[in-house]
């Protein structure tokens, strides 16, 4: 070492068995995940069991839609599925169990330790090596790349626990994010939540629910059709796992602001809200290919669920019920935590994104009716592909061929 070079304090054994200790507890660290999740579900503040009586309505409720979704649906499983009255701790709990697998893909991923392509490992590989050659010229650097690599797993916990949590003070089920669950054991309702919406909208309590309960039976029958739940977790989990690390990311963002061109508050903001900047991970060539067939196949399920709300809904409410309007409203006009999910997961529900769902299913009805809209979830390989999801007959005519 030279003489005028400050020693590097990470480069001794006490710093690497402490490193050792933590980097054990795996690439994301759930305890931290989950206490994050359930403060930022409840604020803070003691949440209230569920009212008794409330539940009790809402199960009466329930017994209604589930016979109406079986009906028209014809999908079994909303039958016998028992129902979950919950709060939002729950719900966060839930969900946390639920998404971990893709959230482990991505922790993976962004810790360098996912199965990529070779072009990606190449890639990754390069990136690594520059990285490296960098630290070596610049102790400094090479010292704030020990701290990143220390605590990545504590902040992709706080992250991922922050972000379940907050979706959990708006949340009405499991499926307003269209991710398949396991175990798909349940149907889940976070009645607080609906209860605030009606009022928000002045809807009857009741109505609101009974759409909330339809699209929740809705959604879990068909992710209980298993070749379809099975296809959109590998396609998530490939998305999430497709990100390569870029540990450099945050602090060249931060570097590259210009503050003279704004509010330098604003300006980092912005900047934070990108979780691939915040968490150093980087979109590779792998999710390019995959983000499009996702796209395809998530716009095919939501057509067909939107579908089947709307007819199950317009029977029981009534064709006049504003619910529907007011729900599409709200899904497009997203927060920047769901933002932040579908941007680390791929589900990406743009205005867009729900148009394109909508004429896909309203140009299958036109050709095929109902049993056109019946062919998605038919057999495997039966959801729409990037080509076919504008242009339905197209999709149409590829199962004529292959039936």
């Amino acid at each position: 070492m030279a003489e005028d070079e400050a020693p590097n304090p990470f480069n001794n054994p006490l710093f690497a068995q402490f490193q050792r200790a933590m980097s054990a507890q795996g690439p994301l660290q759930w305890d931290v995940a989950r206490q994050t999740a359930l403060m930022a579900a409840t604020e803070g503040v003691t949440e209230h069991n569920v009212d008794p009586q409330r539940r009790i309505a809402v199960e009466s409720l329930a017994n209604v839609a589930r016979m109406h979704v079986a009906e028209l649906t014809g999908l079994a499983t909303p039958v016998a599925v028992p129902l979950d009255v919950v709060g939002r701790a729950t719900w966060a709990n839930l969900t946390l169990q639920a998404w971990k697998p893709y959230f482990d893909a991505l922790a993976q991923a962004i810790g360098g330790t996912a199965n990529n392509t070779a072009t990606d490992t190449a890639d990754t590989t390069a990136d690594n090596t520059a990285a490296s050659e960098a630290d070596e010229s610049d102790p400094m650097m090479a010292m704030l790349a020990n701290v990143s690599k220390l605590i990545a797993p504590s902040m992709l916990g706080m992250s991922v626990g922050t972000l379940v949590g907050r979706l959990a003070t708006n949340t009405f089920g499991q499926f307003d994010l269209p991710l398949p669950r396991d175990p798909h054991d349940r149907v889940v309702i976070v009645i607080s939540n609906v209860d605030s919406f009606a009022d928000e909208w002045s809807i009857p309590r009741d109505d609101m629910t009974m759409w909330a309960l339809t699209h929740e039976l809705v959604s879990h029958g068909v992710f209980g059709v298993a070749h379809v739940r099975q296809t959109v977790q590998q396609l998530v989990s490939q998305f999430a796992g497709g990100f390569r690390p870029n540990p450099g990311a945050l602090s060249e963002s931060i570097s590259s602001l210009d503050i003279s061109s704004g509010d330098p508050m604003k300006l980092l903001n912005s900047l934070l809200s990108d979780p691939t900047v915040l968490l150093g991970a980087q979109r590779s060539a792998a999710q390019e290919r995959v983000a499009p067939i996702l796209d395809a196949a998530i716009a095919g399920i939501v057509g067909y669920i939107d579908h089947y709300v709307d007819r199950v809904t317009a029977r029981i409410l009534g064709q006049a019920s504003p619910i529907g309007e007011a729900v599409r409203r709200r899904r497009v006009a997203q927060s920047g935590d769901r933002v932040f999910v579908e941007r680390l997961l791929g589900v990406d529900l743009t205005s867009e994104q729900v148009e394109r769902a909508q004429q896909f299913i309203a140009g299958v009805l036109e050709r095929a009716g109902d049993e056109g809209v019946a062919l998605l979830l038919a057999k495997h390989g039966n959801l729409p592909t990037p080509s076919e999801i504008v242009a339905p007959g197209l999709w149409l005519a590829r199962l004529e061929t292959s039936n």
